[in-house]
């Protein structure tokens, strides 16, 4: 079962990591204005905020892997029809970003799922592995599948990568198709549940747990931090330290350190996972204050590696924490929120890097951005509920309850 889900979610990760260079060179190709490509993802992103909530209340009520078939496949038929579209070579905007905008509904409604689908597939005690592991082959996949999509476009073109993503898509359906999971249940609801009150009940987890909501505010942060970095980070570089070699060496050494974080997740003595997680975030400061200088490029690559290792530790490690200290029947709905507001801060430090770069300055909103995210992610490991209450880990491969205690039967209720 949990090598048909490492199997299934690489395929997933990958079909994703290959939609937006595709995506990109397919409306560039055939438009070649940078307003219809802005369109054209922005009705994914769009939808995907807005629907998250409902995705994770959904999540919630069905079983996992029901939510993330049905997601793939219709992320596949997404795909599909793009490459049909250009095959035949009438495609059009409208019809792209329609399209774009049925691939975010599907994520909005699959991605909260996942969580309560490794959480039903694999033990406790293995979780934290698999976690990583899911990891390594999300993080590999963003960087072999530009790479891919990109030759497969400049060989073959566009619609030959879309029809590819398709596949790609319906082979990850089939594999999580066929994990079977507990249902749903329903034990606490008084009468029918409605969504207002599914959607209420899971806020009120979020809001029981300071640990969680602190750090999910946290990671938002980390998330707007890296739309700064990403928008002002080549822009710096291309312009007064390299070129683009330089930037490229950047972005290399970041995906490096991110592996090897994942690798090393599993295998450090953690004893206190939250505050490993929240101090992992913080180690964002250190890019941002090396461009802020700046320093030369290759201080910005070591400094960019360390934070990326730190994602790659916090990575698999917050998965698992979260996944032992909120109940089964609420995963989907508390990690929606978590998802939302990641999804949300970084296209907002996309948005707002140069004009807020025109008024405070680049060092300036960099420095401001690498205390920020430290200071925020610190700040949610102060005093006791911060920490969760001495949240630990004595084994490489499981993680104990913030009170310090393996929980008996499962996750605490």
């Amino acid at each position: 079962m949990t090598t048909r889900l490492l199997i299934g979610r690489a395929l997933s990760a990958l079909a994703t990591a290959l939609i937006p260079t595709t995506l990109t060179l397919a409306v560039l190709r055939t438009t070649g204005g940078a307003e219809a490509l802005g369109l054209v993802l922005a009705c994914e992103l769009v939808p995907l905020l807005l629907l998250l909530p409902v995705g994770g209340v959904l999540a919630d009520r069905l079983r996992p892997e029901r939510v993330v078939l049905l997601a793939d496949l219709v992320r596949c038929l997404a795909q599909t029809a793009i490459g049909v579209q250009l095959l035949t070579g009438v495609p059009r905007v409208a019809d792209l970003a329609v399209l774009s905008a049925v691939s975010g509904v599907a994520i909005a409604f699959g991605m909260p799922a996942v969580p309560r689908l490794v959480a039903g597939a694999v033990p406790g005690p293995d979780r934290l592995r698999a976690n990583a592991r899911i990891g390594v082959a999300t993080s590999l996949s963003g960087v072999i599948a530009p790479a891919l999509a990109g030759a497969i476009t400049l060989a073959a073109g566009p619609a030959w990568a879309a029809l590819l993503t398709g596949t790609v898509y319906a082979c990850s359906a089939l594999t999580l198709g066929g994990i079977r999971t507990a249902g749903r249940s329903q034990q606490g609801h008084r009468g029918t549940p409605t969504f207002g009150r599914d959607l209420a009940d899971g806020w009120r987890e979020v809001r029981s747990r300071p640990w969680f909501f602190r750090s999910v505010l946290g990671h938002g942060v980390w998330h707007f931090a890296a739309g700064l970095f990403l928008t002002l980070g080549p822009l710096t570089v291309v312009q007064r330290l390299g070129g683009e070699a330089a930037w490229v060496l950047i972005v290399q050494c970041g995906t490096v350190g991110l592996v090897a974080g994942v690798f090393a997740a599993p295998r450090l003595p953690i004893r206190r996972p939250i505050v490993a997680v929240q101090v992992a975030a913080a180690l964002y400061l250190a890019p941002m204050a090396a461009l802020a200088v700046p320093a030369p490029a290759w201080t910005i690559a070591a400094a960019y590696a360390v934070a990326m290792f730190g994602l790659g530790v916090l990575s698999p490690l917050w998965e698992t924490v979260v996944a032992h200290e909120v109940p089964e029947g609420a995963l989907g709905r508390v990690r929606s929120f978590d998802q939302l507001i990641s999804f949300a801060a970084r296209p907002l430090g996309f948005a707002v890097a140069v004009p807020l770069a025109g008024v405070t300055g680049t060092t300036g909103l960099l420095l401001a951005g690498g205390v920020l995210v430290a200071v925020a992610n610190l700040a949610a490991v102060a005093g006791r509920a911060g920490a969760a209450g001495g949240a630990g880990a004595a084994q490489p491969a499981s993680v104990r309850t913030p009170e310090g205690r393996r929980p008996r039967g499962g996750r605490r209720r």
